[in-house]
């Protein structure tokens, strides 16, 4: 897969301050790329570079093949862009509001009315077509907004948090929308705060802090490489003593450590004629592969142990993010 954005050093100053620090970073082609760090981190800065908003003080940037710096013209072409605060004009209707911008990138007439109708229905707004812009929720504004940016119908989509002030309902709607994006070969560059949201559609991340790139990567890498052992959850009925005496000698095995046993949940009924079974949860630290997994939970069963659980529990996104920053801002 080949990348459509890399950057080379790139470096912007602002006065005394040093908002990027030498950034190298590469966008595979097709990915949802999750740009995540803190405020002041240089997150807004880059994208502006990448949209040839703003001039690097040092550095090159490419997208698609085309210089930021060489080749503005060529790289908005293939760029659709939307910012963290973004105006609309609010006598306008919805229609027009798309048609402005069609004409904008000089869209024919023709083309532009069929494809208005198809970014409608794209982003679910095509009961709102002859609505003012200004009678529209702020979720349907990010949505329209988003249309707009694909006017013309570009290659890279960057979005500076786009769900910035959306409720549960409108994050779940445009998370899903990022998706069918992607499906549509798209490429998305994604910054945003809410690290939950961005683990559950991103393939690729990037870290930054303080202008710096602290790490980049498909986010299963990562998570790989700051954890170099992976944590096994088994739960059993009974038999935790047995289990742990199979599991401790394999060289696989890094550590066992076991759970107080919790009451296993019955019908009233039952619960009343029977006693309960003490359930225990054991958790492995595991530096096998994935046949490995397979030979110990056969092992197990294969010993009469009632294994009710096994699966590996995984890191997220803010587990990452706490362990690669420090939590310094500029």
């Amino acid at each position: 897969m080949g990348a459509i954005v890399e950057t080379r050093d790139l470096t912007q100053r602002y006065g005394a301050t040093l908002a990027l620090d030498r950034l190298s970073l590469e966008i595979p082609q097709g990915a949802i790329f999750g740009f995540i760090g803190p405020n002041g981190a240089g997150k807004t800065t880059t994208m502006r570079i990448l949209t040839t908003l703003l001039a690097p003080t040092s550095g090159e940037a490419w997208v698609a093949g085309r210089s930021v710096l060489r080749e503005p013209l060529e790289v908005r072409k293939v760029v659709g862009f939307m910012p963290d605060f973004f105006g609309v004009y609010d006598n306008m209707k919805v229609w027009e509001y798309l048609d402005f911008f069609g004409r904008a990138y000089g869209i024919a007439p023709g083309r532009r009315a069929g494809m208005i109708d198809e970014l409608l229905a794209l982003v679910d707004l095509g009961h709102k077509r002859d609505d003012f812009v200004m009678g529209l929720s702020r979720g349907m504004k990010q949505r329209l907004s988003l249309a707009r940016t694909m006017i013309h119908d570009p290659s890279l989509l960057i979005l500076d948090e786009p769900a910035s002030g959306l409720d549960p309902r409108a994050r779940i709607e445009l998370r899903e929308l990022l998706k069918e994006l992607r499906a549509l070969g798209k490429t998305v560059m994604i910054s945003s705060h809410i690290l939950t949201e961005l683990a559950e559609m991103c393939t690729h991340i990037a870290i930054i802090e303080r202008g710096k790139l602290l790490a980049a990567g498909d986010v299963q890498t990562i998570m790989r490489s700051l954890q170099p052992h992976r944590t096994i959850e088994i739960r059993v009925l009974d038999g935790a003593e047995q289990a742990e005496a199979l599991l401790r000698p394999r060289p696989d095995v890094l550590s066992v450590r076991r759970d107080a046993p919790a009451q296993a949940e019955q019908p009233p009924a039952q619960a009343e004629a029977e006693p309960s079974h003490g359930a225990y949860t054991l958790l492995l630290d595991y530096t096998g592969d994935e046949r490995g997994l397979g030979d110990l939970l056969a092992a197990l069963v294969g010993a009469g142990v009632v294994v009710t659980r096994f699966a590996e529990q995984s890191s997220d996104l803010e587990d990452i993010f706490m362990q690669v920053t420090k939590g310094i801002v500029q």
